[in-house]
């Protein structure tokens, strides 16, 4: 794999967290979960881990706080991004060419000059017909009107970022039918956003915005449109009829009532639509991030999940919603 700077930045991260540490690969592994050969691998920017969960648990042990968590989260994400980008081609030595006699040098010279216009006509020719099949097709190219793609704007739009970029995510994110400020601020809720957007578009949910995503924001093809509070509400009651206001308590303070509502956990999991499914939960039900934002799915798991004991067990961070409405005896 061919180091790049996201790369070397993220490596770099991860070593200055074991470093300050002061314990060795091996050791932090164990506690981690992974192993410390692939531990050096990353630490050493030789690869970048598939999965972020392993990235959260090194950091983790290393003692990171949650601004370093947020920090490597993102660091992670742009170098994932270039993890699959092929390697440049080697370039071969060419053999000098033998020096022309003198007799010919001048007429040689003339010929040069004459070859060396040539080919900027035709590469200015080159360019126009480029830049005409791109607007034709469709292509990401600074004329077109794709504020992402200018030059203006990095490969991959992150969190933290405060420009323009930024706008035309969540500008691009509002035609999309989901509802949301416009503060060109990507923050918390902006990450959510693209996170579900991503998930609709049936790309990795990386939470960052690169050139896929912004394909599929121009692409106009995704639809964030859900289902309103009002409707999630009637379907919680209609489900839990056994606790019909705990549940919908639970809901309300878990995701809002928003179907599309994504938070990450401290392991580096994620919870996903109006109960919050947890990756875990995803897997034991055979449910995916995609199935998790249909709120009748998210529901009715959610009460399967109430079924099991009759209580809200898997909620422990919506206390409070229970403390006010105590669940009746089924």
């Amino acid at each position: 794999m061919i180091a790049s700077t996201q790369t070397d930045r993220f490596a770099a991260y991860l070593r200055m967290l074991k470093d300050r540490s002061g314990r060795g690969f091996d050791r932090l592994g164990k506690q981690a979960g992974v192993s410390g050969s692939s531990l050096h691998r990353y630490c050493s920017g030789l690869s970048v881990p598939t999965d972020y969960r392993v990235v959260h648990s090194f950091a983790k042990v290393c003692g990171a706080s949650a601004d370093e968590l947020r920090e490597l989260h993102q660091l992670w994400a742009l170098a994932d991004t270039e993890r699959d980008s092929p390697p440049p081609p080697p370039q071969q030595e060419q053999e000098p060419e033998p020096e022309p006699p003198k007799a010919r040098r001048w007429l040689t010279s003339r010929y040069a000059v004459v070859a060396a216009v040539a080919a900027v006509l035709l590469a200015g020719g080159l360019v126009w017909l480029t830049r005409a099949a791109s607007s034709a097709e469709g292509l990401p190219n600074p004329d077109n009107g794709k504020v992402l793609f200018s030059a203006g704007c990095q490969s991959t739009v992150s969190m933290g970022e405060h420009d323009e970029c930024v706008n035309e995510v969540q500008s691009l994110l509002v035609k999309a039918h989901t509802t949301m400020s416009v503060d060109s601020d990507f923050g918390p809720e902006t990450l959510r956003k693209v996170t579900a957007f991503q998930v609709l578009a049936g790309l990795p949910p990386k939470g960052v915005v690169d050139p896929p995503t912004k394909e599929a924001l121009y692409a106009g093809n995704v639809s964030m449109a859900t289902w309103p509070q009002q409707q999630v509400e009637q379907k919680i009651r209609a489900v839990f009829t056994e606790a019909p206001d705990t549940a919908v308590a639970i809901a309300r303070c878990a995701s809002f009532l928003d179907p599309l509502y994504v938070l990450p956990n401290t392991n580096g999991s994620r919870n996903w639509g109006v109960f919050q499914i947890s990756d875990l939960r995803l897997h034991q039900y055979g449910g995916t991030p995609r199935t998790a934002f249909d709120p009748a799915w998210n529901i009715e798991t959610a009460h399967k999940l109430w079924a099991v004991n009759h209580d809200f067990h898997d909620w422990p961070s919506c206390q409070a919603a229970l403390t006010s409405s105590p669940t009746p005896t089924p």
